[in-house]
């Protein structure tokens, strides 16, 4: 995956974002860290996979790649408030545990990142996330396709696409 093109086109996300709310200057790590917990939840709520007494169901592919890259998006702006955004060495491999103990694992990786906000913790909380994706059988290809699709450059702004 290439990691350094999608933390370039976050910081142009970034940025605009920042410019458009008048936030330059202004720092939200603790917002951005909540913003990264409730959208990990999200995408939990999507799959169901914690629903142990009903059947599963299909998911949505197309509906879990979007949740997945808003939370693809979270953990970037935050690797590049943190400075993080040089790692390139993270695998992108299924994980042999279930999505919901990785959901779990994921939250534990947030809760360490929270206590000492380190690069290791870091790579290990994006490592986790991305085996998570791979889990979901989502290539690395549909993944980057999704987060570029979301979002339209023209020049040096960037336009959200919802």
């Amino acid at each position: 995956m290439n990691l350094r093109k999608l933390f370039s086109l976050q910081k142009s996300i970034d940025t605009h974002m920042q410019i458009s709310y008048d936030l330059v200057g202004k720092s939200f790590p603790t917002e951005k860290i909540l913003n990264l917990q409730v959208n990990i939840a999200n995408l939990a709520a999507e799959t169901g996979c914690y629903k142990y007494w009903e059947v599963k169901s299909s998911e949505n592919k197309n509906e879990l790649l979007d949740k997945y890259n808003e939370c693809l998006c979270s953990i970037l702006s935050i690797g590049l408030d943190k400075d993080f955004s040089d790692i390139d060495d993270i695998s992108f491999t299924p994980l042999n545990t279930d999505i919901t103990n990785q959901f779990i694992n994921l939250s534990i990786d947030i809760n360490d990142f929270i206590v000492c906000s380190s690069k290791d913790h870091y790579s290990t909380l994006f490592e986790d996330f991305l085996s998570l994706g791979a889990s979901f059988h989502f290539t690395e290809d549909e993944i980057e396709y999704v987060y570029e699709k979301k979002f339209k450059f023209k020049g040096n702004l960037t336009i959200v696409l919802n």
